[in-house]
């Protein structure tokens, strides 16, 4: 089947194809179906805002559509930035003026005050009218400074037992992380409901 990933960030695209593509699913992006949307995020948490993305790009395209809103929940600043994580230091902000200001507004927390945790919520909204839910979390804590050169977002200054989430592999990433854990609830929850509903309901 064809799901349309309902976000512009390429990263986000990137893991939804690593993870879904062996279990048989073509994960196709907005660029891909040359849709050029910016869906607003009005939700208070991360499930509104997932539902809202995958239901609005869904009645665009005609076709499922898949959404996840993801965040990072830091302990020591009440859970913030939440799910204002990608606008946390203001609209078009780069990855680097965010996790400057996280790192800033943690400056004197000490190590053992440090906790975190990304969320991601994951929505996919069927023309039928049905639709799937997933949510996935990580531990961690945050850094001092950034580490490794690969992921995307806050992931340099996310701190696993394994290192941060720019350091380990793609595929160590996609075992621990919220996203990769969503995901795989989502593919679950898929397959019942395929063998539930048929296969009429979603497109082959």
């Amino acid at each position: 089947m064809t799901l349309i990933v309902a976000t512009q960030n390429a990263g986000k695209v990137r893991e939804f194809k690593r993870i879904l593509d062996p279990l048989g699913i073509i994960v196709l992006s907005l660029a891909d179906i040359e849709l050029n949307v910016d869906v607003e995020e009005t939700g208070s948490t991360f499930a509104e805002n997932a539902k809202i993305k995958a239901q609005t790009i869904m009645q665009l395209c005609a076709l499922p559509a898949i959404a996840d809103d993801s965040g990072l929940c830091v302990d020591a600043l009440g859970g913030a930035p939440g799910v204002y994580s990608a606008r946390y230091a203001g609209e078009g902000a780069s990855d680097d003026q965010r996790i400057n200001k996280l790192l800033s507004e943690l400056k004197n927390v000490p190590d053992e005050k440090r906790t975190a945790h990304f969320v991601s919520s994951i929505c996919c909204s069927f023309p039928s009218g049905d639709e799937i839910t997933a949510e996935g979390t990580c531990e961690g804590k945050i850094g001092y400074e950034k580490r490794g050169e690969n992921g995307f977002g806050y992931d340099p200054v996310f701190i696993t037992e394994h290192g941060s989430f720019s350091e380990i592999t793609a595929e160590q990433k996609d075992e621990i992380s919220h996203r990769g854990k969503a995901l795989r609830e989502f593919y679950e929850k898929l397959k019942e409901f395929k063998e539930n509903r048929g296969n009429d309901i979603v497109n082959e």
